[in-house]
């Protein structure tokens, strides 16, 4: 069931600032000067760009923000985000002076001890915490000295939910002051078609409305841009602070010509389900409410409120009850009666009477409500084609009768018996809310706090009218037998009016020619089947059309839905199936760098001429109290990791190091000449190198003798508008639209903001992106005069560490940590090179053992390294396959 709203993103920018001890920057003279509009204490925020992309309802959301330090001494510049509790950090970045630290996660124990490190040194850096009803706020602080900029960026996944017949993406923005370029774009692409689309603002006035805004959509597409002048983010002609201070909030929703839709790309899929048009189900619905003497007042009044409000949306069709609960138990009715105008009326009266008194006995209100229900059912006095809800509402712990909320959770559970849901309303923060979320879980419910704000009695009402409208019970999707693995939650009590059933699973066989899904459920006349056949065909020539920015979208919202549902199981599991459920979210967090409860997200930044480390951890519900409170951010030594070492020279043959094995895995690329290959590509930083393949002389066609090379590499920095275009016979750096061109001959080295490029005459050439990331680039000539052979390259990565746990491409993508084994080494076909069974990446591989070249250090002769070479393109060892890195460009 869908949330109350989904916000894609709420900015807050801070820029408050105190002296720190950094040297003055001697780039800056100490006169005075004139500083540009928007400067606070000293510091520019001169870019702030919020960019979210959606695909098939999976928003990637990234924003950046820039600053300069304009004063004289260092400063200290606080980056502030608001972001949705539902969605996952996936990255955080800081730039400085050209230098980028990348943001990598790891397993919350791991940083346990840095933050203990941390907590004795009375350092800390960044922050997140939950700051709202459905946000949490990130915050970050670096020393930037004088004259310096930095960039913050911060990525995050999740998600979009359907509610009440609309996504909703809600921005809250907040930059406290002008910004020269101030910017949010939404890119969204939904494969079913965009049938609507909205943007609307607080804070926007006509003028704004006419210029700064502007949204589209046609087909499959929808933009919407918000880009403010300065002079338009003035909250008056003549102020220099801005009206850029409210919600932002961004609505769509997609064609439903069929109620089901199946997209796969890779080797996974998603099916969203949302049938529109059928008869509500008819409903039994009982509202247990704490009458306790804690709801007193406002709490009461406000409860009443809502509870009036339902009254008038109930449908006569439907069946309901009041039981109130203090130390007593009393109820409205002795049974379930009908919806009646004039029962209605009978039962606004019996509201508007309740008064608050006395303790609190969950226990016997809950179970009096289920043995209402059951009777209901058993004496069939509700029709058999109508289904039971129980609402229970309390504002603190059970305190007389059973008061275990161990017992109560069994008792609730064993009376249930999986029949209906249970929701459960927390109201306020003084209850043990872990508890109703647990009970609620186990019961195919949910929980959801309600805050004690003014418009509390609006909170409930609106989590009523979720509930309100059930077109469907005991909905099962299926699937081809034998076709799918690892899929999940595919069976719900209910489906409601205005929300979407969601979901993924990985295909057995991608070869797959057609695939076939379906829904069974039942509705309020008789039994319904959706079905859905894809022609694969299709749905790739389908897809193609989409440019999305971070890779396979589909298994990356599959992993988020496990992720999310893996989580949530493990809430009232115990012993060793909550330790499996813990390693399986555990393993997934990790693999696609999420930061979730069991992970945390490490920063690498400098500080006091210091390598220091910020770690932010999700926060989660607390146990009784104020929610917000479950994370912290610290700042501690950094350790500089093992270097291991990735390289691809001669045929193409890649050489992977595996530290912890103290072994190496190769393997080689057989393509035709003029292929470009990815090699590497890291999002975060910004780095990408590609090659391009050359043959031999002559053009032997014969693909089992070819031999084939890397003749023309490019390297491209994209937050630097840098690249570096290298062959056999020149280098070409570019720098914008400036480019300059060197020769092998040459014995040079070139440095500028964080970049340093050296090349040794007629060996290799040197690049380095500030500390932490080094390529070389090693030159091979042969006899100009050679009947086959021609001059090539070779390419070396020989420092990794500060690159994102998001780098891919055919060696970038082994950056990260991964394990394998080997074992039956037995005679292979040639008796000088062992054959051996490899387990790697869950695959079952025939290996050989084998050697090739390090070309680093010896040119001429190079060095052997033994290996572990893996046939047919490295297939089972790369993800997916090799041709999945042919691109048609070098840059």
């Amino acid at each position: 069931m869908a949330s109350a709203w989904w916000p894609c993103l709420i900015l807050a920018l801070l820029s408050s600032l105190a002296a720190s001890g950094f040297p003055r920057s001697p780039s800056r003279p100490l006169g005075k000067r004139s500083l540009p509009e928007g400067v606070a204490n000293g510091i520019e925020v001169y870019s702030t760009k919020i960019s979210c992309k959606v695909t098939s309802r999976f928003a990637h959301n990234v924003v950046t923000t820039r600053a300069v330090n304009h004063a004289d001494t260092a400063k200290e510049v606080s980056f502030d985000v608001e972001l949705p509790k539902t969605a996952f950090i996936t990255n955080f970045t800081l730039t400085i002076d050209g230098v980028t630290y990348p943001g990598n996660v790891k397993e919350k124990e791991v940083a346990k001890k840095q933050y203990e490190k941390a907590v004795s040194r009375g350092k800390t850096a960044g922050l997140v915490k939950a700051s709202g009803r459905k946000l949490e706020k990130f915050t970050v602080s670096v020393n930037v000295a004088a004259g310096s900029k930095v960039t913050f960026q911060l990525t995050y996944e999740e998600l979009l939910k359907r509610h009440k017949g609309k996504y909703e993406m809600y921005l809250k923005v907040q930059p406290k002051q002008l910004v020269k370029h101030f910017e949010i774009e939404a890119d969204i692409y939904e494969p079913q078609g965009i049938s609507t689309l909205d943007a609307e603002a607080s804070f926007i006035t006509n003028d704004l409305l006419g210029s700064a805004l502007t949204k589209s959509f046609s087909g499959k597409k929808g933009r919407v841009s918000f880009k403010p002048s300065m002079d338009q983010q003035r909250s008056c002609p003549t102020c220099t602070d801005s009206l850029l201070n409210g919600d932002f909030i961004i609505t769509y929703d997609v064609n439903r010509e069929s109620p089901a839709n199946v997209q796969i790309v890779k080797g996974y899929f998603v099916h969203f389900f949302a049938p529109q048009g059928l008869p509500v189900v008819p409903k039994s619905v009982v509202f247990v409410i704490d009458v306790s003497g804690s709801m007193h007042g406002r709490k009461m009044e406000q409860t009443k409120d809502a509870l009036l409000k339902i009254l008038e949306d109930m449908k006569e069709l439907d069946y309901l009850n009041f039981i109130l609960f203090s130390g007593d138990v009393t109820t409205w009715k002795d049974d379930l009666v009908q919806a009646t105008p004039e029962n209605i009326q009978e039962a606004r009266i019996f509201v508007k009477n309740i008064q608050d008194q006395g303790m609190t006995n969950i226990n016997d209100g809950l179970m009096r409500a289920i043995s209402m229900l059951n009777k209901a059912q058993e004496e069939h006095r509700v029709p058999e084609r109508s289904t039971s809800i129980i609402i229970m509402l309390t504002d603190g712990d059970a305190n007389i009768g059973e008061s275990r909320p161990e017992k109560i959770q069994e008792n609730v559970r064993n009376a249930i018996g999986g029949k209906f849901p249970l929701y459960n309303l927390g109201f306020g923060n003084n209850l043990n809310y872990n508890f109703l979320e647990s009970m609620a879980l186990e019961n195919h419910g949910l929980a959801r706090r309600i805050y004690e704000d003014s418009d509390a009695n609006l909170q409930l009402q609106g989590f009523y009218e979720e509930v309100a409208n059930p077109l469907l019970t005991s909905v099962e999707l299926e699937y081809p037998e034998n076709a799918i693995q690892d899929l999940t939650q595919n069976a719900y009590q209910h489906f409601y009016d205005g929300s979407e059933i969601v979901v993924a699973g990985r295909l057995l066989h991608e070869e797959m020619n057609n695939f076939k899904a379906d829904v069974k459920g039942h509705g309020a006349t008789n039994d319904l089947i959706f079905t859905e056949e894809v022609d694969m065909k299709e749905m790739e020539k389908a897809l193609k059309e989409q440019d999305y920015i971070f890779g396979n979208y589909i298994e990356r919202l599959w992993a988020y839905l496990t992720i999310e549902q893996l989580l949530e199981k493990r809430k009232n599991a115990h012993g060793e199936e909550k330790e499996n459920l813990t390693a399986q979210a555990l393993d997934l967090s990790l693999k696609y760098h999420f930061v979730t409860p069991l992970t945390s997200m490490v920063v690498t930044k400098p500080e006091d001429n210091e390598d220091q480390t910020a770690i932010a951890d999700k926060p989660g519900e607390g146990e009784h109290g104020d929610p917000t409170a479950r994370s912290m951010a610290y700042l501690t030594s950094y350790q500089p990791p093992q270097k291991p070492y990735y390289y691809v020279d001669g045929d193409p043959h890649f050489i992977i190091q595996v530290p912890q094995k103290d072994d190496d895995i190769c393997f080689n690329i057989d393509e035709e000449p003029g292929t470009v290959l990815r090699l590497i590509q890291d999002p975060v930083t910004g780095l990408t190198v590609n090659g391009q393949i050359i043959g031999e002389k002559g053009g032997n066609s014969d693909s089992k003798t070819r031999k084939t090379y890397f003749g023309k590499l490019g390297i491209a920095n994209a937050h630097m508008d840098f690249r570096i275009e290298v062959t056999p016979e020149k280098i070409i750096l570019g720098n914008g639209a400036a480019q300059s061109t060197l020769s092998w001959l040459d014995t040079v080295t070139i440095t500028q903001d964080g970049l340093s490029v050296t090349i040794n005459r007629k060996k290799n050439m040197v690049v380095s992106f500030g500390d932490g990331v080094t390529f070389v680039v090693v030159l091979h000539q042969v006899w100009k005069k050679h009947p086959v052979h021609q001059d090539f390259l070779g390419f070396y990565v020989v420092d990794s560490h500060r690159m994102s746990a998001q780098t891919h491409g055919l060696l970038g993508q082994f950056f990260h940590p991964f394990d394998f084994e080997v074992s039956d080494i037995r005679q292979g076909s040639d008796p000088t090179k062992p054959d051996a069974t490899m387990v790697v990446k869950n695959h079952r591989l025939t290996v050989t053992r084998g050697s090739q070249k390090d070309y680093r250090k010896d040119v001429s002769f190079g060095t052997k390294v033994a290996c572990w070479f893996v046939h047919n393109n490295g297939e089972g060892l790369i993800d997916g396959v090799h041709s999945d890195y042919i691109i048609p460009e070098l840059f």
